[in-house]
């Protein structure tokens, strides 16, 4: 699962044992069928991917979910401690709303700009893509990642809605309520990008390294190849400021927000090259997805719907 937002936000292939690996491999093959997946909580059969209308996103980069802002400019930082062959390291992911956008499926995008580092060390860095609907739902379309190990590239598993199947999905409901269905995060099927999310609590409250918060969301993030949820705590005005695990204590990761901050027009340039650098990349590397992608529009350069 994604560890940002996914964000996520690196995807990792989680350490689980034989006897887990059969029945994860078995519950699998039960709950995917027909574009169906059998809902873990319910019972109930729900869709795979969320119906999407590119007619839908009338104002798509004007994000302003209570639960999940998106203002050019914005930087969070998390830190805390994973476990990589029962070590627990060091992890930090920086994530930065820029000033970019880019056309996909129909709908101009925000680009976020998202670096991951374990022990010190940059392990990868991505531009992820989202807009919001005219109801107030927070859209993903996409991601290009760089996967590195002692600097070297490993993987660029890459998705983008329209392209290869893969569909987008919803990363923050307009109106999040305990006791819904849980919904598609996005539909990656190439590069097995099938997470889920489900309101676990509302109205809790937590406390991390850059505030307390009250009237907290948490949020259940799940797939159903893997074991356990990632849980994500949403401040209202703020976005995520937590990171926690329910499940499998030997996948447990612990993320909390110690940074925010508001760039200066300098930083911001700074990323922005950052980010049309990683396209560049991107168009070099992902020839079968990405590089059928319209380029990442700068500031000043308009844009369509």
């Amino acid at each position: 699962m994604k560890e940002f937002i996914s964000t996520g936000i690196s995807r990792r292939i989680l350490a689980i044992t034989p006897t887990l690996l059969v029945l994860f491999s078995v519950l699998t093959l039960l709950v995917f069928s027909g574009g169906m997946v059998i809902s873990q909580f319910s019972g109930k059969p729900q869709q795979e991917w969320e119906d999407f209308d590119p007619t839908n996103f009338d104002n798509p980069t004007k994000i302003d979910n209570e639960w999940m802002p998106m203002k050019p400019g914005k930087q969070l930082a998390h830190e805390g401690t994973s476990l990589e062959e029962g070590e627990r390291v060091h992890h930090r992911i920086e994530l930065t709303i820029t000033d970019l956008t880019k056309e996909i499926d129909g709908v101009q995008t925000v680009v976020v700009w998202i670096v991951d580092y374990r022990k010190g060390e940059l392990i990868e860095k991505e531009v992820a893509f989202f807009a919001q609907d005219n109801d107030g739902n927070v859209w993903l379309f996409g991601e290009y990642p760089e996967a590195y190990e002692n600097g070297i590239l490993v993987e660029a598993p890459t998705w983008i809605a329209g392209l290869q199947d893969a569909r987008p999905g919803i990363m923050m409901q307009a109106d999040p309520k305990e006791g819904t269905p849980s919904y598609s995060q996005g539909w990656g099927p190439a590069v097995d990008w099938t997470d889920r999310a489900q309101v676990y609590k509302m109205g809790q409250k937590t406390c991390v390294p850059v505030d307390c918060y009250e009237d907290v969301l948490i949020m259940d993030e799940f797939n159903y190849k893997e074991p356990g949820f990632k849980q994500k705590y949403y401040a209202r005005g703020v976005g995520h400021v937590r990171v926690g695990w329910r499940g499998d204590e030997e996948q447990q990761e612990t993320l909390e927000l110690v940074g925010l901050k508001e760039l200066s027009p300098e930083e911001l340039a700074e990323v922005r090259k950052k980010s049309l650098e990683l396209e560049k990349d991107a168009y070099k590397r992902s020839k079968d997805v990405y590089a059928h992608t319209k380029p990442i529009e700068q500031p000043g350069m308009g844009g369509s719907k």
